[in-house]
């Protein structure tokens, strides 16, 4: 994981770039590329450009391409958690969020199955802020007590802090209007569980 975050704008303009790239490589299985117009010129029907329901534009994608690979490695950190500390406020806030991080994953995932636009973990492999990348793991792995404790506050206040970031720019500019409530209410519980993380 970076040591450092960058802006909300820097990184759903970097985002956006780096997943719209990918997905305009591969149209949607619902695309217009797939299903051609029966009929062309001025006079023809439009025709849908965002996946199966036509809401979706490349920020959705790209918020929902780098949520669910974000969510799935706080999965994974919330699930070492107990395991490793000591800590008896680490491991309540682990087992109170683990459940709920796994119930945004399934819901993340059926958004971008409505967009048309198949699972593929676009970012593996990049240091993206807020990502947990293999590297975070080795060292929680090797740590215990008190070192553990602050290598998974580090991760965890680093993925939450830019989870809140980009669910602002979904909002901002997104278009799919279930992805944006949904990034609104990931803002929001995400910035509670930053204020009950503590420093």
């Amino acid at each position: 994981m970076k040591a450092s975050t960058i802006g909300a704008t820097v990184l759903v303009v970097l985002t956006v770039l780096l997943v719209s790239r990918c997905v305009a490589a591969e149209p949607p299985p619902h695309s217009a590329a797939n299903h051609p117009s029966p009929r062309s010129g001025p006079d023809a029907p439009p025709t849908p450009t965002g996946g199966a329901s036509g809401s979706f534009n490349g920020t959705d994608i790209a918020w929902l391409q780098l949520m669910i690979p974000m969510t799935e490695q706080a999965v994974r950190l919330l699930e070492l958690a107990p395991g490793k500390t000591s800590n008896p406020n680490i491991t309540r806030f682990a087992e109170e969020n683990v459940a709920d991080h796994r119930t945004t994953l399934g819901r993340l995932r059926d958004l971008l199955r409505r967009s048309g636009v198949p699972e593929s973990d676009e970012h593996e492999g990049h240091d993206i802020p807020g990502m947990v990348i293999p590297d975070d793991f080795a060292a929680l792995r090797r740590a215990d007590g008190a070192a553990f404790d602050r290598l998974f506050t580090r991760d965890a206040r680093e993925y939450l802090t830019q989870s809140v970031l980009v669910a602002k720019g979904e909002q901002k500019s997104g278009s799919d209007p279930e992805t944006r409530a949904f990034a609104a209410t990931l803002e929001k519980d995400h910035g509670d569980r930053l204020t009950r993380l503590g420093p």
